[in-house]
C-alpha cells in the first residue's frame, strides 16, 4: 500500500541559479539540527487526524496542510485551512478549491496570492497533476483553479511543488518524466508565460527509489527531501543535501530529532515568516495522531 495511503545542461544551471541567493560553490555547506522538535499547532493543525505538508503564508497568517481522513471535507484527500486573528488561530476548514477528488500538498507562492497544490481531479494530464489558485490574504479567498501545463505535468504522478523565492523555478517530483528512479526531483523554470519543460536536479539527489517532497533552504543553498528505497513499502526518512554549482552533493539523512527508525517522516516545508525553522511530517513519540506536522528549528553553516 503506498506510504500516503498509509500515512493518509544550461537549463540546470540557470534553473538553481534563480532559486539562490548564495554563491553558488556551496559544498563545504551543512544543516545543524537546533534543539528538538515540537508539534506544531496542536489541537488546531496536527490532532487525531493525518497531517502532512504544511504551508505558511508569508505574512504568517493563513496555514494550509493536507489531511487523508480528516471529516468534513469534499472527499477525498483535502486540503484545510486555518487563520491566525488576534493571536489566535480558526478552527479548520476545508479549502474552496477541494473536490471528491485528491487535493493535496499545499504551497504558497513567495508573495502570498498564490497556493500550488497536486490534484487528481479531471482535466488534468494523468495521475496527480500540480496546479495553481489564486489567494487573496485579506479574505482568504481562493480563484479558480489552473493545471500547470505539459511543461511540469505527466501521465505520471507529481507531488510537492516548491516555488523558488524569485517565483521563476518551481520544485516538484514526478514518476513520470524517465528519471533515475521511481520519483525523481525535477525543477521547471517560468519563461515566456509558461512552465517550460522540466529538468531532473543534478548531483546526488535521484536515485534508484523514491525521492520526493522536497523543500529549498536558505535560498537554494540546501535541499531538504523525502527518500524511500520504495515509498510504497519502505520506510521514509528525511536528507539534506547542499549546492555545488548546477548539483546537489552530499546527500545524508537528517539525525533522530526528525527521522524515526523503520518510520514515515516527510512532507518538508519551511516558515516565511520565521527563518530557521523547518517543518515536517511524520509519526512521533508525544504526537497527537498518527500523523502530525512537527517543526525544528536549523541553521545552514
Amino acid at each position: 500500500m503506498h506510504a500516503r495511503h498509509v500515512l493518509s545542461a544550461t537549463v540546470a544551471s540557470a534553473l538553481l541559479a534563480a532559486c539562490a541567493t548564495k554563491p553558488p560553490h556551496e559544498a563545504g555547506a551543512r544543516v545543524e539540527l537546533d534543539g528538538d522538535a515540537s508539534v506544531f499547532l496542536p489541537g488546531v493543525v496536527s490532532s487525531e487526524y493525518s497531517e502532512i505538508r504544511a504551508a505558511l503564508s508569508p505574512d504568517g497568517n493563513t496555514v494550509l496542510w493536507g489531511s487523508t481522513n480528516r471529516p468534513g471535507g469534499a472527499g477525498g484527500w483535502d486540503v484545510w485551512m486555518s487563520r491566525r486573528n488576534d493571536g489566535s488561530w480558526s478552527a479548520p476548514v476545508a479549502a474552496a478549491f477541494d473536490t471528491p477528488a485528491n487535493e493535496f500538498d499545499p504551497a504558497f507562492a513567495a508573495d502570498g496570492r498564490t497556493v500550488y497544490f497536486f490534484s487528481n481531479r479531471v482535466g488534468g494530464y494523468g495521475g496527480d497533476d500540480l496546479w495553481q489558485a489564486a489567494f487573496d490574504p485579506a479574505s482568504a479567498t481562493f480563484g479558480a483553479p489552473v493545471n500547470l501545463g505539459a511543461g511540469v505535468n505527466s501521465a505520471g504522478d507529481e507531488w510537492a511543488p516548491s516555488p523558488s523565492a524569485d517565483g521563476r523555478s518551481l520544485l516538484f517530483s514526478t514518476n513520470g518524466r524517465g528519471g533515475a528512479g521511481r520519483h525523481d526531483l525535477f525543477t521547471s523554470a517560468w519563461r515566456d508565460g509558461a512552465w517550460q519543460a522540466a529538468v531532473p536536479i543534478a548531483g546526488e539527489v535521484n536515485g534508484a527509489g523514491d525521492d520526493f517532497d522536497a523543500a529549498w533552504l536558505d535560498g537554494g543553498r540546501v535541499l531538504v527531501f523525502a527518500r524511500s528505497d520504495d515509498v510504497d513499502d519502505a520506510p521514509i526518512a528525511l536528507w539534506s543535501a547542499v549546492r555545488d554549482g548546477d548539483r546537489y552533493v552530499h546527500a545524508q539523512p537528517l539525525d533522530a530529532r526528525v527521522n524515526v527508525d523503520g518510520g514515515w517522516i516527510l512532507g518538508p516545508s519551511i516558515d516565511p515568516a520565521h527563518q530557521g525553522v523547518l517543518l515536517f511530517s511524520g509519526e512521533r513519540p508525544g504526537g497527537q495522531g498518527r500523523t502530525d506536522i512537527h517543526s525544528i528549528h536549523y541553521r545552514v553553516r
